[in-house]
């Protein structure tokens, strides 16, 4: 997880090649079958340095599908606040947005539905406001079902 953390630092800073490929050594010892927790932080941050939306797509894709492997006693041996319906807002937020770039309005729309679905099991805070500005300013933009 520190590898993780630390590319994340370098994406935070502005340095989204070098997070890419910081990423992408610690994805090269970890891979998708790794620890559930590791694979879905490292694919929820490199998501968000990829310059193509189709890549964007995939490692978010890559998120949620180890989100779905994920226990809630996972990942709480990481930190004790952490449950994984609590993550899920924001990776279909993620899924939903990568939808709208690419032209996909109702893979959109399915994602956006479950990121709202979602949103009850945020904790409260700066970040649940945060993703709940982003859910509301995607459906603004997707309109409704």
């Amino acid at each position: 997880m520190a590898r993780i953390v630390a590319a994340q630092e370098r994406a935070v800073a502005g340095d989204r090649q070098g997070a890419r490929e910081a990423f992408a050594a610690v994805w090269a010892d970890l891979g998708e079958e790794g620890d559930a927790l590791h694979v879905v932080s490292l694919a929820h941050y490199a998501a968000d340095v990829q310059d193509d939306p189709r890549e964007e797509l995939a490692w978010d894709e890559v998120a949620l599908r180890a989100a779905e492997r994920l226990t809630d006693e996972r990942a709480r041996r990481y930190h004790e606040g952490l449950s994984v319906r609590g993550f899920l807002a924001s990776l279909h937020l993620n899924l939903a947005a990568d939808h709208a770039k690419l032209g996909d309005r109702q893979a959109a729309l399915e994602h956006l539905s479950g990121a709202e679905a979602a949103l009850p099991d945020l904790p409260p805070g700066g970040y649940a406001d945060m993703i709940r500005g982003g859910v509301v300013r995607l459906r603004t933009e997707l309109g409704p079902a």
